[in-house]
């Protein structure tokens, strides 16, 4: 008899590949499913809530995962941490229901992007931020994040490749079988030296916060006016939007069920 585990990490995304497992590549995925193999001596695959990308990290990442181990949940959470590499902890560990899907079962998640605003990136932050010291228009915007609110196709800020155009791990079925998704918040704010972004929806495409987060910056830089960004959700070309921003400023806050 199987059990189902529903496991909360956290991790450094900065030396791993991303989330999917991928041959002679560090991932995440990959590297849960060798220890939990070495544990429990079963051959599974665990299953996230989403493939972050390579460089980006998480402070509350879910996946699941069934058993036939009788191990209980904290000892299978110790077991863990005594093996995974120090970048990954796993931060909670629960027997759920039969029907529970990390991806499936998800019903919203929170990211947050780290701009670093001030002149020097402190050395212990640079692989969690993205730098930009130079002038910005932050309230320009903070506007811009308000236009993107509510339900839209989000084509635009979708990956150009038509293979990854659906959001990473949605199921190709009913509400997620198109771009459109539903963005409950969007909102920038100052904390200290960071200029912080958080958003959440009730899915996302693959790079769309990074998509997101490159145009909001060019409205910052004056290259974009605010109102642009409504004619950039409408026009569903991703040309139309900004450049993707970098990877390690980007981190998964939390999944909802």
């Amino acid at each position: 008899m199987t059990r189902n585990f529903k496991l909360t990490l956290a991790y450094d995304g900065s030396e791993f590949h991303g989330w999917q497992i991928q041959p002679d590549r560090p991932t995440i995925q990959g590297t849960l499913a060798e220890v939990i193999g070495r544990i429990t001596g079963e051959n599974v695959l665990p299953q996230g809530s989403g493939r972050t990308d390579a460089g980006v990290h998480a402070f509350a990442q879910v996946a699941s995962v069934k058993l036939a181990s009788p191990i209980p949940c904290k000892g299978l959470q110790n077991a863990l941490n005594n093996s995974l590499p120090l970048s990954v902890r796993v931060i909670g560990v629960e027997e759920v229901g039969e029907e529970f899907h990390a991806r499936h079962s998800a019903k919203a998640k929170t990211y947050r992007y780290r701009v670093y605003r001030g002149g020097i990136c402190p050395p212990w932050q640079a692989r969690y931020v993205h730098h930009d010291p130079y002038p910005m228009d932050e309230d320009a915007v903070m506007q811009a994040a308000e236009m993107v609110m509510g339900e839209h196709d989000f084509t635009s800020f979708a990956a150009a490749d038509p293979d990854k155009a659906m959001r990473e791990g949605d199921d190709p079925a009913a509400k997620h079988a198109t771009n459109v998704r539903t963005v409950y918040r969007s909102a920038w704010r100052r904390e200290g030296e960071e200029f912080v972004y958080e958003v959440r929806g009730n899915g996302f495409l693959h790079h769309m916060v990074r998509n997101l987060v490159g145009t909001f910056l060019l409205v910052g830089k004056g290259t974009l006016a605010v109102e642009d960004v409504k004619r950039i959700l409408e026009a569903r070309d991703r040309s139309a939007a900004g450049a993707t921003a970098r990877a390690n400023g980007l981190w998964l806050v939390s999944v909802e069920y």
